[in-house]
């Protein structure tokens, strides 16, 4: 009777830890996306090039890998809790520092570009973590799928209401109501961190060993070249679509409501994914997924108006979701099943976040460089196409990706007793 009493409490102690963890992933989406879409247009009014948002997204790229490698040997020393924390508290120092630099703040383009890529490595890797320890396979689809509407709903309430008030003030004093409104929304989650069950550190960090294990485990292997994939697209596509909305508008409202109607569209389907896709169904809905976000350039690269612009937002915001919920929970599918995977969750992460690092600074380079040898507006609807297949080339990686289904149990059993050889 005592054990069952015990079973029940924690699990209430899990669940509990599920539902304040997804409450501050839904503070920190409704904060990023309320400022993180008009940092880059406040950087683009400043400088009016390219080659500045460039660096800005370009230095959040290299400095998140770093601080996930810094973070991940701090998370085997410490509560997993300090080190979301000091992810949040970084966040909020990025937000202080725009606040303070003001109408220099395009001059402090990479120093502000590295305080937030440190801001998300040290997040991220405590929040993959966490989200690891505390769902369970038969609660992860449910976990990914209403982090998505929340982050859905940050996207949908944040930008439109981000973009009235810029858009009723003078001067810049609507963007530093933003960040500022950012900045509080990050202290919250700072507080609200503090419910959350101590989660103890424990071994060493075996970073390198995580690293070679792509060698000896085929689906680690494939699950790490789609998030280099991944990168790829979201390297430049995380600026590039909100400058040529806002150079088509001229308007940060109408950018605004670019991203509301993205995001509304995308809290539906994240309903419908999280309800229909089944663990049996992730490649198909990936494959499906992926398709309509790689065809969905060719609506804005040949000619670009708004109107088609909330075409291309319908599109986007109804492939994401249809991708994101199987993608993620295979992802997390293939960790759980991996080697040690208990004891060596955070060097998976890492090693994973290293990857889609790595593809989101090789299309920012290629960015760069074109942008610097030919005309912007000739070059840019070029890397759209090539890298924008990116997500397109996640099926490809995964799809040979098998977790002991009955159909492949043979082929599961032969590549186990590899691996095993392998060690």
């Amino acid at each position: 009777m005592q054990k069952l009493i015990l079973f029940f409490q924690d699990k209430m102690e899990s669940n509990r830890d599920l539902l304040i963890l997804l409450l501050i992933g839904g503070l920190y989406s409704l904060g990023i996306f309320l400022s993180n879409t008009f940092v880059n247009i406040y950087l683009w009014k400043q400088s009016g090039d390219y080659i500045t948002i460039a660096n800005y997204n370009l230095a959040i790229c290299l400095f998140q890998p770093i601080t996930f490698i810094l973070a991940g040997k701090l998370a085997k020393k410490v509560d997993r809790i300090i080190v979301l924390r000091l992810g949040v508290i970084f966040l909020c120092l990025f937000f202080l520092c725009v606040l303070l630099i003001g109408e220099q703040a395009s001059t402090y383009n990479f120093l502000l570009g590295s305080l937030l890529g440190i801001g998300y490595g040290f997040y991220w890797l405590a929040y993959n973590v966490l989200t690891f320890e505390i769902t369970e396979p038969d609660t992860r689809d449910f976990f990914n799928g209403f982090l998505g509407i929340l982050q859905s709903l940050g996207g949908m309430t944040g930008p439109i209401l981000a973009g009235a008030i810029i858009a009723k003030m003078t001067d810049n004093i609507g963007y530093t109501v933003i960040f500022g409104i950012s900045f509080a929304l990050f202290a919250c989650a700072v507080g609200i961190s503090f419910l959350l069950k101590r989660r103890g550190a424990e071994g060493l960090f075996h970073f390198k060993r995580i690293l070679e294990e792509r060698h000896r485990n085929k689906n680690w292997k494939r699950i790490l070249h789609a998030h280099f994939y991944q990168g790829l697209r979201e390297g430049i596509f995380a600026f590039v679509i909100s400058i040529w909305v806002f150079l088509v508008t001229k308007s940060e409202f109408a950018l605004g409501t670019f991203n509301m109607f993205l995001s509304g569209l995308s809290v539906i389907f994240y309903l419908i994914a999280t309800k229909y896709i089944k663990p049996s169904m992730r490649k198909k809905a990936i494959l499906i997924g992926a398709t309509l976000l790689y065809f969905s350039i060719y609506i804005i690269i040949i000619e670009i108006n708004y109107l088609l612009l909330m075409i291309y937002a319908v599109v986007i915001g109804i492939a994401y979701p249809v991708i994101n919920v199987p993608y993620v929970s295979l992802t997390f599918d293939v960790i759980g099943k991996a080697w040690k995977a208990g004891e060596m969750r955070v060097e998976y992460i890492v090693v994973r976040e290293l990857f889609l690092n790595g593809g989101r600074i090789l299309s920012i380079l290629a960015f760069l460089a074109g942008v610097s040898l030919f005309h912007a507006e000739e070059v840019i609807p070029i890397l759209l196409a090539v890298f924008g297949a990116g997500h397109f080339m996640i099926y490809f990686s995964v799809r040979k990706i098998y977790l002991g289904s009955p159909k492949k149990k043979e082929v599961l059993l032969k590549e186990q007793i590899t691996d095993e050889k392998n060690r």
